[in-house]
């Protein structure tokens, strides 16, 4: 038997979308995940700007060996290595200047200075190579071989 029509239940349509309640769970999911990455991304990009700096002198000194095998001596001038600037060359991303502090028949001295600010600058502010190998870092000691 049917059910009369007074009687019978209305039918409820399957609601379609999201709530409100929903979507600002998943705001603050993304806002905690986001949270926890931003201070990894300001690490992995502050070892990326270490590691262009290093690379940058540690080609310096090669192109400062080149440069002695052929005159007998080092050079302050960065063009007479090839460089774009006769000092102050920067590193690709800019955060580093690369000069020749000092050079002579017999040593020279780069340094990479970082150019901006942060928590970086109290890091790993200047790396320094010399004509022998050596290298130094200031204020922190061991920022060329730091890998955190």
């Amino acid at each position: 038997m049917m059910p009369s029509s007074t009687t019978a239940r209305p039918v409820r349509r399957r609601m379609r979308g999201i709530t409100l309640l929903e979507l600002m769970i998943v705001l603050v999911i993304v806002g905690i995940m986001g949270s926890l990455a931003y201070p990894q991304y300001l690490n992995y990009r502050d070892r990326a700007s270490r590691t262009e700096a290093k690379s940058a002198l540690l080609n310096l000194l090669i192109d400062q060996e080149r440069f002695y095998l052929n005159s007998s001596t080092f050079t302050n001038d960065l063009t007479d290595l090839g460089y774009s600037a006769a000092s102050d060359w920067p590193t690709r991303s800019g955060t580093y200047l690369i000069n020749v502090t000092s050079a002579d028949t017999s040593n020279f001295t780069a340094t990479a200075t970082y150019q901006g600010t942060g928590a970086e600058k109290d890091r790993c502010l200047t790396f320094t190579i010399t004509a022998d190998g050596s290298e130094t870092s200031a204020p922190d000691t061991n920022c060329w071989t730091r890998t955190r």
